[in-house]
């Protein structure tokens, strides 16, 4: 199918390479398919979410352990049935939504509510972690300047 973005321009993809949230993610309910685009091949440091229902919806999504290798989500036992997750949750990819600014300083990710990929049915949810470390809005340049 062709789909116009936000980042690439029209392009062409495959269902094989959506990701399906049935609950649409927070604040985005009615779009439930997205396709990942990486910003650099054959990279998941930085992707665009781009919804293919409307182009102007795209996140900005990473690999958290990039950032920060302490991380350590875990999904309920109810995100991981609904998610077919394997018993150690070895087809469970995370990624952190971003928020960039024009300003590096200003930008920020979000550990609190990744989105749990699972990489074999590619169906997605995004779930809130019960974890007090984690926060909606995590400077990105705290990580940088720990090097991790």
């Amino acid at each position: 199918m062709e789909i116009k973005t936000q980042y690439f321009g029209s392009i062409s993809c495959s269902d094989e390479e959506l990701i399906h949230f049935s609950d649409g993610l927070f604040g985005f309910s009615e779009l439930k398919n997205y396709v990942p685009l990486a910003f650099q091949d054959s990279s998941d440091a930085l992707i665009s979410l781009q919804s293919i229902d409307d182009f102007r919806v795209s996140f900005i999504i990473m690999n958290p352990f990039q950032l920060y290798s302490e991380y350590a989500p875990a999904l309920s036992a109810e995100d991981s049935n609904l998610l077919k997750a394997s018993y150690d949750e070895k087809n469970i990819s995370y990624y952190v939504i971003c928020v960039i600014h024009d300003d590096m300083e200003e930008s920020t990710i979000n550990l609190k509510a990744p989105i749990a990929v699972n990489t074999d049915t590619r169906e997605a949810k995004q779930i809130i972690l019960d974890n007090p470390l984690y926060k909606f809005r995590h400077p990105i340049k705290d990580f940088m300047k720990r090097g991790k």
